[in-house]
């Protein structure tokens, strides 16, 4: 009984060992990044490498989740920046806003209200698998990503002749 409680505690410690090792498994240490500066926060986006990252582009959205209504638009003012890590050759991003959303002003039939991502223009990037994205928002901020793949086929536009 004794030999099965050090087996239990020996694969308990492997476990837990095994799942710190893979939060921390980070492809570029981000301690070298700024720290987050005061009502700031830092995000970090590991993307998944692969044969095809040139055929990728990432774009990140950073809003939050706002109540609205059924019928007019919203938007979240802000603007991206885009800096250097000096001595290293990374960039990372900030993005900043007064978290006011603007909106169409168009008249609701009924005043229903319904929970929504109120964000930013996006911010279009190169997909780089093997490099983290470090962006720096104020805090309440969400940042959301997608990613477009290209397929592999060229098209070719047509020329307009001239008469």
């Amino acid at each position: 009984m004794n030999f099965s409680l050090k087996n239990f505690a020996l694969i308990l410690f492997v476990g837990l060992s095994s799942t710190l090792i893979a939060q921390n498994n980070r492809k570029v240490d981000t301690n070298i990044f700024p720290k987050a500066e005061k009502n700031q926060k830092q995000v970090v986006i590991e993307l998944p490498h692969s044969a095809n990252d040139h055929n990728k582009k990432v774009e990140i959205f950073v809003g939050k989740d706002m109540e609205t209504d059924q019928c007019n638009r919203y938007t979240l003012p802000g603007k991206f920046a885009q800096h250097d890590l000096k001595g290293w050759g990374y960039n990372y991003y900030s993005f900043e806003s007064s978290g006011n959303a603007a909106s169409t002003m168009m008249v609701c039939p009924d005043n229903s209200k319904k929970s929504q991502f109120v964000h930013a223009q996006g911010y279009l990037l190169d997909y780089n698998g093997r490099m983290p994205i470090v962006i720096y928002v104020p805090e309440g901020f969400t940042v959301k990503y997608k990613i477009y793949q290209s397929d592999a086929e060229w098209y070719e536009g047509m020329e307009v002749k001239q008469k």
